[in-house]
């Protein structure tokens, strides 16, 4: 199945019984007979999104069946919309939901680092830290902000150079693999705007974001937030994955790339001084690097805190 739908019952045992028979089929390589088990199943269970999501799957991207599971699920936990998206039907770059993004993580948690780190030679927090690090090599942060945390590889990285080290991420479980590291002095469970509005004005001299962007479609308003939350000269330092368009492109893989001249313009927009901006690759997938952004920017020496 190209898009594995998260499980979540239709409130029917019959319908979820018959549901997990056509999986069974399909996991067995019988993908017809576990598609005419799937129609009868939304036949008589119109409103069980995962039976749509998984018939949209097996029939490569019915867009009728995608329809069906993003309307019949508003907090959209499968990403339809992201899938109808890539199919030229609806928005070009949806917002994704907290609940798809939330679960996504909480699924994989477990496994993550592994699947990161050895299989896709994941190294976002490193060159952060290099193009952070002065001249002299000495430096250390009074208090940073790893926004997206995961399960703390960035926390890792830059536990040696932060006072105080806080985290905060969507995912419980992925808040959980981080907590089990024991660098953070904090660690929240948060949507990251929700989160950035309720901290008390100027107080980070470093905010962080590894990799968490491309799964954000506009920055501005992230990097407004941020720019509320940084002390005077405090920094912005952050990837994302870019192509060579302008604007925001949803990508096959359901992630988001961003041209510089967004990232530009969120940075400005949010009276932040841009400092870096280079062509930086922080993954490999399919035996290629991915290409992406390192972006540094600066709160002006003389902001104060913003209301």
């Amino acid at each position: 199945m190209p898009a594995q739908p998260l499980f979540v019952s239709s409130g029917d045992l019959v319908a979820d019984r018959r549901y997990q028979w056509a999986l069974d089929f399909l996991n067995r390589g019988d993908a017809e007979a576990a598609a005419d088990i799937l129609r009868q199943v939304v036949e008589t269970a119109p409103n069980f999104a995962t039976a749509w999501f998984a018939l949209a799957s097996v029939r490569d991207g019915a867009i009728t069946a995608f329809k069906a599971a993003r309307d019949a699920d508003r907090e959209d936990y499968h990403g339809a919309r992201l899938h109808l998206a890539r199919l030229g039907v609806g928005e070009a770059t949806p917002a994704m939901t907290g609940v798809y993004v939330r679960r996504l993580f909480d699924q994989h948690a477990p496994e993550f680092d592994q699947a990161l780190v050895e299989r896709l030679d994941y190294r976002g927090p490193e060159l952060l830290l290099a193009a952070l690090r002065p001249p002299s090599g000495e430096f250390r942060f009074r208090s940073v902000l790893d926004l997206g945390c995961g399960t703390g590889l960035a926390g890792v990285t830059f536990r040696p150079f932060s006072n105080r080290l806080t985290g905060v991420d969507i995912s419980p479980g992925m808040v959980e693999q981080a907590r089990a590291k024991n660098v953070y002095n904090r660690l929240d469970v948060a949507e990251l705007l929700a989160f950035l509005s309720g901290e008390a004005g100027a107080q980070y001299d470093l905010v962080l974001a590894a990799d968490v962007f491309v799964y954000c479609s506009d920055l501005a308003p992230i990097a407004a937030a941020v720019a509320k939350v940084l002390t005077p000269s405090g920094r912005f330092a952050f990837t994302v994955e870019t192509h060579d368009e302008p604007g925001i492109r949803l990508q096959d893989t359901l992630r988001y790339a961003h041209g510089a001249d967004h990232v530009r313009a969120a940075i400005a927009a949010a009276d932040l001084e841009l400092q870096q901006l280079t062509r930086a690759s922080t993954r490999t997938e399919k035996g290629a690097p991915v290409e992406g952004l390192l972006v540094v920017a600066s709160a002006p020496p003389s902001s104060a805190a913003k209301s």
